[in-house]
């Protein structure tokens, strides 16, 4: 009889784990980041943008088109491309702001995309977010292709945010989610070793 109890005991455990593991699972597929934007290995190619806000010290003007990818040339990067100014975006800005001061020696450099259907509703959000971000480094941008980011970089449409890290202009680390909320700040932050010296 004791045998027994043990034995209903331990299959009672066993499936209270496995329930357990299915739910894992479950947040674990919902959380699940997606394919978008440059891969790793990938050489990054040249892209278009306006200047809209930020940086204020880096030598290109409010209103500029230019390839901003050319002019950070081989130094360590961090590209964002983002549909959503929503406050966990604006907390990755606020770090990647924070590092770019404290890897002055590694010149990394961080610019942010905005993505939409209306080039003037995105440069009005742009100048928001600027200021919501309290970011002082980091240029908020419109590019040219300001729908889907540009064709050569194959942004998933279903992507929220796409992150590219780079140096040496190749893709070093990549990382996209389609649902803002699942954005993990901590994790692309510590991303950022791979592409410092």
């Amino acid at each position: 009889m004791k045998n027994l109890f043990v034995l209903g005991l331990g299959l009672c455990v066993a499936l209270v784990v496995a329930g357990n593991a299915t739910a894992d699972d479950a947040v674990t597929k919902r959380t699940d980041q997606i394919k978008s934007g440059p891969q790793q290995g990938d050489r990054l190619g040249a892209f278009y943008v306006t200047k809209v806000a930020g940086a204020d010290s880096d030598g290109v003007s409010t209103g500029q088109n230019l390839c901003y990818r050319c002019k950070n040339g081989s130094r360590p990067q961090v590209i964002v491309f983002t549909r959503s100014t929503d406050p966990k975006v604006a907390e990755l800005v606020g770090k990647l702001d924070k590092a770019i001061a404290k890897n002055e020696s590694s010149k990394l450099r961080v610019f942010v995309n905005l993505l939409g259907e209306d080039k003037e509703d995105l440069t009005d959000e742009a100048k928001k977010f600027a200021t919501s971000s309290k970011a002082k480094n980091v240029p908020i941008v419109v590019p040219n292709e300001f729908e889907n980011g540009p064709d050569n970089y194959g942004i998933n449409a279903k992507a929220a945010v796409t992150i590219t890290l780079a140096s040496d202009a190749g893709v070093k680390g990549s990382y996209a989610v389609a649902d803002v909320k699942d954005l993990n700040v901590k994790q692309v932050m510590g991303q950022l070793k791979q592409i410092l010296n």
